[in-house]
């Protein structure tokens, strides 16, 4: 049967600042109740997200979570990060509601995707359909190199596991081991990502001494081309640092 539609009721502690954070992504609420229980839905386009309320909830503890596929995963993104500059200032890195940049994921094929960890602690896990990043479907460029591996898995355990602190660790065994021969591309990349980490670990130290490195890291103007995303989110995590 044709045209179903599945909608996912996720828990939180208070209806009114679900509802508040996802407004703010340019969702609208579709219905919203108070009694019996707290419930509010909210709908994005085609894209539907229902709450219900639990005054007690601890949203650290929260295992709500579910998949979301869309067509245009960067513009999708870029519309998220407006909304949440807007509300917060910054895009938030750390803590709850926070939000993930777009990656290829070694654990899904390589598609590319982001999480939204909303302020009930569920992960909105969302992923670009596969036939929207390459057509026909291109298979992705295997990571080349130690330190382009470990990237691949840094952003598994980080961005899929929410284990950032071991993303951390191995991202730093593999960046005090660069040789040479390794891609300064890579390099900045791995850097720029080892900040991001800090930031969401509340490390700001760690966060400078990563981008201090990037601004250390010599590059060709091709390379600083190929580099340019990297460079952009060294830049704003620079700006977005306390003093």
């Amino acid at each position: 049967m044709a045209d179903e539609i599945a909608i996912p009721l996720l828990p939180c502690a208070s209806i009114d600042v679900i509802a508040d954070f996802y407004e703010a992504l340019g969702f609208r609420i579709v219905y919203r109740q108070t009694r019996p229980n707290p419930y509010v839905g909210l709908q994005r386009e085609d894209l539907q997200l229902h709450f219900f309320g639990m005054p007690e909830f601890e949203p650290e503890n929260s295992y709500g979570t579910c998949a979301v596929l869309v067509p245009d995963i960067k513009a999708l993104y870029r519309a998220f990060a407006d909304g949440l500059r807007v509300r917060y200032g910054r895009v938030p890195l750390s803590g709850i509601p926070r939000m993930t940049r777009p990656r290829a994921r070694k654990n899904n094929e390589g598609v590319t995707g982001f999480s939204v960890i909303d302020p009930g602690g569920n992960w909105i896990r969302i992923s670009a359909l596969p036939s929207a990043e390459a057509s026909p479907p291109v298979e992705a460029p295997k990571a080349a190199g130690r330190l382009a591996s470990t990237m691949e898995n840094a952003v598994v355990l980080a961005d899929s596991h929410g284990d950032h602190r071991q993303a951390a660790r191995i991202l730093d065994s593999a960046l005090r081991k660069v040789d040479a021969g390794e891609d300064p591309v890579v390099v900045v990349e791995a850097l720029a990502y080892r900040a991001e980490l800090a930031v969401t670990l509340e490390d700001p130290e760690a966060a400078r001494a990563a981008l201090a490195r990037v601004d250390e890291t010599e590059l060709t103007v091709e390379q600083r081309e190929r580099a340019a995303e990297a460079l952009a989110n060294a830049a704003e995590l620079r700006a977005g640092l306390p003093g």
